[in-house]
């Protein structure tokens, strides 16, 4: 058995999972035992929050997405890039990580797994997102 993930490696498994969900017709629990075969471990407690969270409050997720991604509907995002963003701000909101860790570990993900331009993208709408609320628009 591989030892208990790092943070960065429990919310990279968290992101695939999502990933994983919103684009195949998978089960969780089919998606779970794939990560158990290809890493060696269960998701951690973090993973699953994460996993079990962001699939919870999805709508209200997608909501304050859309409302602050004005050039792009959600459905015109890239799926990884949809994922990333539905994972950073439901960190943001359940408060298990400060706003300027999650944005900037949402970027560093977007321009790893995807492109610098998705991190730029990312950027711009958690940005967005967290001016809003520090103004107290949301």
């Amino acid at each position: 058995m591989t030892a208990r993930p790092s943070r960065k490696q429990a919310r990279r498994d968290a992101l695939f999972l999502l990933y994983q969900r919103d684009v195949t017709e998978l089960t969780m629990d089919e998606l779970v035992e794939g990560l158990r075969l290809r890493e060696g471990y269960a998701p951690d407690d973090f993973t699953s929050a994460a996993v079990g969270g962001v699939l919870a409050e999805r709508e209200v997720l997608d909501a304050a997405l859309a409302a602050h991604s004005t050039s792009w509907t959600l459905e015109r995002m890239a799926p990884l890039e949809r994922s990333i963003l539905r994972l950073s701000l439901w960190e943001i909101e359940s408060g298990v990580t400060p706003p300027e860790v999650a944005i900037d570990e949402a970027v560093r993900l977007a321009k790893r797994y995807a492109s610098d331009e998705a991190g730029a993208f990312v950027n711009g709408v958690l940005g967005a997102i967290q001016r809003g609320r520090e103004a107290g628009d949301d």
